[in-house]
């Protein structure tokens, strides 16, 4: 199958590109830029800058590689920039759904979160999906492991190392960000709608909140705070259609390499 991978030099979207095309897929990639094509080429990946705000830019990575499926794993959260990342969920979705649709690509999957349903950039992305014959959203939780905010390096651990945590809801889902790349290859066939990813443990937000702190170093009460609010959430469905996370709790590898 050949498969263009959008977002293929993020956090999620390299692990995933690379997993496809172990698996004997015909995978392009895309990135904003040019600088981190060399780095795809090197693992098997053809390398397309685009930019996906940029309706011709994406109408002429669709035509370079001619994908029989869409997977949207582009974020814009490097330096945690929210409102960018909502951009790239409202108008980069609805810009590829549309080049999708003009270029007779009828299977897309989209990378979204779990643990809200009123989050008004998560809905426009799910109604985006939806105009797609075979669009499947895959609903992550919280991604934790190597290069994600709670990875021994990573921001949010750093801050759990002062004591302090801020949580999005009083109950997470996780899941580790490997587990996450492997549900792609999977959900490929998998029919349209929402899927959610997530592990087998969903965590009060003070236990975990302990955990990610004590193995920062922090050793003390920890002052947790959320958001509120968000749903619960449970992956029998995907379990239901293949997938099966290798790290089933987050207990066994948030802040930790």
């Amino acid at each position: 199958m050949r498969i263009l991978v959008i977002g293929a030099t993020g956090v999620l979207g390299a692990r995933t590109a690379r997993l496809l095309a172990a698996a004997g897929h015909e995978v392009s990639g895309t990135s904003r830029g040019t600088a981190r094509l060399a780095a795809l080429e090197a693992d098997g990946i053809h390398g397309i800058a685009m930019n996906l705000l940029d309706r011709a830019s994406v109408d002429a990575a669709i035509a370079e590689s001619r994908p029989d499926a869409i997977v949207h794993l582009a974020t814009d959260l490097a330096d945690l920039d929210y409102a960018g990342n909502a951009r790239l969920r409202t108008e980069g979705t609805r810009t590829l759904v549309d080049a999708a649709l003009d270029g007779r690509v009828d299977r897309v999957l989209a990378e979204s979160v779990s643990w809200t349903t009123n989050d008004p950039a998560v809905e426009s992305l799910e109604r985006d999906l939806a105009r797609v014959p075979a669009g499947v959203v895959l609903s992550f939780g919280l991604l934790y492991g190597a290069d994600t905010w709670y990875a021994p390096d990573g921001a949010f651990t750093a801050q759990a190392a002062t004591g302090v945590v801020e949580g999005i809801t009083p109950v997470t889902n996780w899941v580790h960000v490997d587990d996450a790349a492997s549900a792609v290859l999977p959900a490929l066939d998998w029919p349209a709608g929402p899927v959610d990813i997530v592990d087998d443990e969903p965590a009060e937000l003070l236990d975990w909140a302990s955990v990610l702190a004590g193995r920062a170093g922090f050793d003390g009460a920890v002052q947790a705070t959320s958001r509120g609010g968000g749903r619960l959430t449970d992956n029998a469905l995907a379990r239901s259609r293949g997938w099966v996370p290798t790290r089933p709790s987050w207990r066994d590898g948030l802040g930790l390499a």
